[in-house]
């Protein structure tokens, strides 16, 4: 089964607009159409940028609904450490480090990102970096969505 890591705005664009090609790709993880592979870092990260001021102003995302988030990802994913050493992959946004350190550990098939940090190095040590709208294409392809 495909492994997959998905960047932090993968997950926030999912609860802005529950439609959105975003919350399509999370809905195919969901129903186990590829392995979701994360580390203890992107959670946070993901809790971090939910929580922030900028977000909870704008948005109206409920405590519980990130709650309910954090909780699935933590049981229903590959969690893995996320610590292969990668530093200085990406000097412009060194935080996008642990997307890459986090395939690494997992060996996964790919990385998902609207992060153009990443999506400039198209891959990374075997591993390709698609974008949204070409991981959905993939799933496309494989009758998923």
């Amino acid at each position: 089964m495909l492994r997959v890591v998905l960047d932090t705005n993968i997950f926030v664009s999912s609860l802005l607009s529950k439609t959105g090609l975003p919350a399509k790709i999370l809905d195919a993880w969901l129903t186990g159409q590829y392995l979701l592979i994360t580390s203890p870092p992107i959670i946070a990260e993901i809790r971090t940028v939910l929580e922030s001021p900028r977000i909870t102003k704008k948005y109206l995302i409920a405590p519980e609904e990130l709650e309910q988030l954090v909780n699935l990802l933590k049981r229903d994913a590959v969690v893995v450490p996320g610590h292969t050493d990668v530093k200085g992959a990406i000097p412009e946004d060194p935080k996008d480090e642990m997307f890459l350190a986090c395939a690494l550990d997992a060996d996964a098939d790919m990385i998902v990102s609207g992060d153009h940090h990443l999506l400039d190095l198209t891959e990374y040590k075997g591993i390709p970096i698609l974008s949204v709208d070409q991981f959905a294409e993939r799933l496309a392809k494989d009758n998923v969505l």
